[in-house]
């Protein structure tokens, strides 16, 4: 048994039991103003002007380095911030009635992505970690994801534009976004870490072994936010309801704020390694909560297992595994 499978997340239970820590410090006006100033790279296509697109990095199907060995990259709680394990719900003069009824919502004859009584919450909340969860944008429509790093961003590979040449369309974030604020400022993305190209809109079993990137941001909106540490999964873990996910659906809120739930169970595929691995679970999904990541807390500290991916008629599926963390690694060390 490995080291990863002694070391158990924390419970629900025992996350209830944590409490608020209160910022120590306060952040300096300057460094958040600098986040909003600079303005994406820019680029011409027949006459009409687009934030610039990405270069990407691939990361063979069958590399294995030693990079690999590390099961886990580091986390950063930056002491200007409150950290919450509960986030602040949105007041009740901003409680809208939900975006799409799904009842009259056309979808796939029995597809459920919403098991039993809807478990999601709409939170505003600036306290770490929930201030790391934002709102991704592309051309091909909007998705969730988190800060993993200094500028790097966890998220779902089907969200990402792929083109010819090693190339993507552009790449959006804004962290904690809420009805159009935007308090960190928004990041684009340059380069994209891959393992995998998700094109979707269909993904197939294979693709949700490998639906995650690591984008590398155009400027250090990490320092403001904080980041989440990643773990690679382990099927020791299948079943618990450790962990918790935040995101932004598109029938509660119409991708306009986050959500989050928490006591969800992930239960890993026994046929996929765990380089590589799909998980099924019962979480209430809908779309633009793809990219959202799954984490749980060790000694208090929240750590990123996985990202939401795709559903059935039956089950709902997130992506994870040591090569999630290994792109996380990769992207840090050669672009810090």
């Amino acid at each position: 048994m490995s080291k990863i499978e002694n070391n158990n997340p924390m419970t629900a239970e025992e996350v209830l039991r944590l409490r608020t820590v209160k910022a120590k410090s306060t952040e300096k006006p300057e460094a958040v103003e600098k986040l909003f100033k600079q303005a994406p790279a820019m680029e011409t296509i027949n006459g009409r002007t687009f934030p610039k697109g990405m270069k990407t990095i691939g990361m063979p199907m069958d590399e294995k380095t030693a990079e690999i060995r590390a099961l886990e990259t580091d986390h950063f709680y930056p002491t200007h911030a409150d950290f919450e394990y509960n986030p602040k719900l949105e007041p009740k003069r901003d409680r809208k009635p939900k975006f799409i009824d799904r009842d009259s919502f056309l979808t796939p004859e029995n597809a459920r992505t919403i098991f039993g009584a809807d478990q999601r919450k709409v939170y505003n909340s600036t306290a770490y970690p929930w201030r790391c969860v934002g709102r991704v944008e592309s051309s091909l429509g909007s998705g969730s994801g988190v800060m993993i790093g200094p500028r790097h961003l966890l998220t779902c590979s089907h969200i990402v534009d792929w083109q010819p040449n090693n190339t993507t369309g552009w790449l959006k974030f804004t962290p904690m976004y809420y009805n159009g604020s935007a308090p960190y400022g928004t990041a684009w993305g340059t380069l994209t870490y891959y393992k995998y190209k998700v094109t979707g809109p269909s993904i197939d079993s294979t693709e949700i072994q490998y639906d995650y990137v690591v984008i590398v941001l155009d400027r250090p909106i990490g320092n403001s936010t904080g980041w989440l540490g990643s773990k690679s999964y382990s099927d020791s873990w299948d079943g618990g309801a450790y962990w918790t996910h935040a995101g932004y659906p598109g029938d509660l809120t119409g991708t306009q704020r986050p959500t989050y739930q928490t006591g969800i169970a992930l239960d890993g595929d026994f046929w996929s390694a765990d380089d590589n691995e799909s998980m099924s679970h019962k979480a209430d999904i809908w779309p633009g909560q793809s990219g959202g990541p799954f984490w749980g807390y060790w000694d208090g500290s929240p750590y990123a297992v996985a990202t939401q991916s795709a559903h059935n008629p039956s089950d709902n599926f997130a992506s994870g595994g040591s090569d999630l963390v290994n792109l996380v690694i990769r992207a840090r060390n050669e672009h810090p």
